[in-house]
């Protein structure tokens, strides 16, 4: 497609779900990308690979998205070997979900520190450098639940909940900068993480969906390739949901 040439974009859990796809859709897209997992394993080794194969550079690097001081050291590490940093999609996530009677302080802090603080710790490592290049986009994935809630995941919720802040307040804040800064919102969405739950829950979640089925990473990868595109210059601090009308 080519409208991301010349742009180099880092994706956090790129090596899994929706970070893979989102990595895939950016060299399609004609970007050099690195992606950044906690493990960096066979499956890292095959996305390098496909991005590879779209005739573009590609780069994993291992990390826990968790650790702050990991998160400058990628940064640092993408510019070097791949000449700059465009583009940021932050896609690690994990759940823990129970019922908050029945959840561990250990259950929530896993989450929040993933999920919230992990896009922090990304966000901010990139802000000075877009901030002085007045070029750069951002791309936070949230969830339908963090705009409305759900039984058993109130780690979850709340993370997601506070990505959706933390989205609009940067967007405020670096759109002078000319960086432009959005959240994805996905309902329910075919990955290793909703594999891991049950036959009866993913039933559930399914029948919650007017369009009558689940969506794909590749569903929610396509709108944040086109969110970092200057197709998309004009939108910031937005919150877009691909849910299939789950929400609803």
């Amino acid at each position: 497609m080519g409208d991301l040439s010349g742009k180099v974009a880092l994706v956090t859990g790129g090596a899994s779900g929706i970070g893979t796809a989102v990595a895939l859709e950016f060299a399609r897209h004609g970007a050099d990308v690195a992606i950044v997992d906690l493990l960096v394993g066979e499956a890292a080794r095959e996305v390098l690979a496909a991005i590879q194969d779209e005739g573009v550079r590609g780069l994993a690097l291992q990390g826990d998205v968790a650790d702050r001081g990991r998160a400058d050291e990628v940064v640092a590490d993408v510019r070097e070997r791949l000449g700059g940093l465009h583009i940021l999609a932050t896609c690690a996530g994990i759940n823990r979900d129970a019922v908050i009677w029945k959840m561990s302080a250990e259950e929530w802090d896993a989450v929040i520190d993933v999920d919230l603080s992990g896009t922090f710790h990304y966000c901010q490592a990139v802000a000075p450098i877009f901030r002085e290049q007045r070029y750069g986009k951002i791309v936070t994935i949230s969830s339908i639940n963090g705009l409305r809630g759900k039984v058993g995941q109130v780690n979850y919720a709340a993370a997601k909940a506070g990505v959706i802040g933390l989205t609009k307040a940067l967007a405020k804040e670096l759109a002078r900068s000319h960086v432009n800064v959005n959240a994805v919102a996905p309902g329910f969405i075919l990955t290793p993480m909703t594999a891991a739950m049950s036959a009866e829950a993913r039933e559930a979640a399914i029948g919650e969906i007017p369009l009558g089925q689940a969506g794909t990473p590749e569903d929610v990868a396509a709108l944040v390739a086109f969110l970092c595109t200057e197709r998309a210059r004009h939108i910031t601090g937005e919150v877009i949901k691909v849910d299939g009308g789950q929400y609803i």
